[in-house]
């Protein structure tokens, strides 16, 4: 290198990113349903590590049926629900949805899956995303006949039920350690 050349620094150690900026999601992408919706619920929580620290610059996605299990690829109703949400953690590890608690849908096969909200998580370091589900505490019959929830061991499946409390709904994910939650390779 001559020493007309410009030396530049080395590329930061991250194996992803920095790409997890706020210009990737539009404001309000963490509302899938307007605040005022009737049957509105809030979900809420942390992104932890192994540690049990916050995990800054964290994304939360999540796509879900509507209240009648219908997903956003099928025809919605026109009451605002999009089906499909981002949230950024917090510096604190929080995030936040304002969306509908779904409905069943049909399980491959026979039968119906609990409601359930697929989640995905992306962070600093994470090469796929990591998927994982919020069950619901107030669906105790259909929680024990999905089989999805049912695959996961009987000590851990509490971890993927978020404890709802009339609209509000708690969901705390640990990346990894003990309490980890459950994530499904997909």
């Amino acid at each position: 290198m001559d020493s007309n050349s410009t030396k530049l620094p080395p590329t930061p150690a991250q194996t992803v990113g920095p790409y997890f900026g706020l210009a990737l999601t539009p404001e309000g992408s963490s509302r899938l349903v307007p605040e005022h919706h009737p049957d509105a619920i809030v979900i809420s929580g942390t992104l932890n590590d192994g540690a049990g620290r916050p995990v800054k610059e964290g994304m939360i996605e999540i796509w879900q049926a509507d209240a009648d299990g219908r997903y956003p690829d099928q025809p919605l109703p026109a009451d605002g629900f999009t089906g499909l949400g981002t949230c950024h953690a917090a510096d604190d590890g929080s995030y936040e949805f304002i969306t509908l608690k779904p409905g069943p849908v049909p399980a491959p096969g026979r039968g119906n899956q609990a409601p359930h909200i697929n989640v995905a998580i992306n962070g600093l370091g994470i090469l796929k995303p990591l998927r994982t589900r919020i069950y619901f505490s107030d669906e105790p019959k259909a929680n024990a006949e999905d089989l999805v929830l049912q695959s996961v061991d009987e000590k851990r499946r509490d971890l993927l039920i978020a404890l709802l409390d009339g609209q509000k709904a708690r969901f705390d994910i640990r990346l990894q350690g003990e309490n980890e939650t459950p994530f499904f390779m997909v």
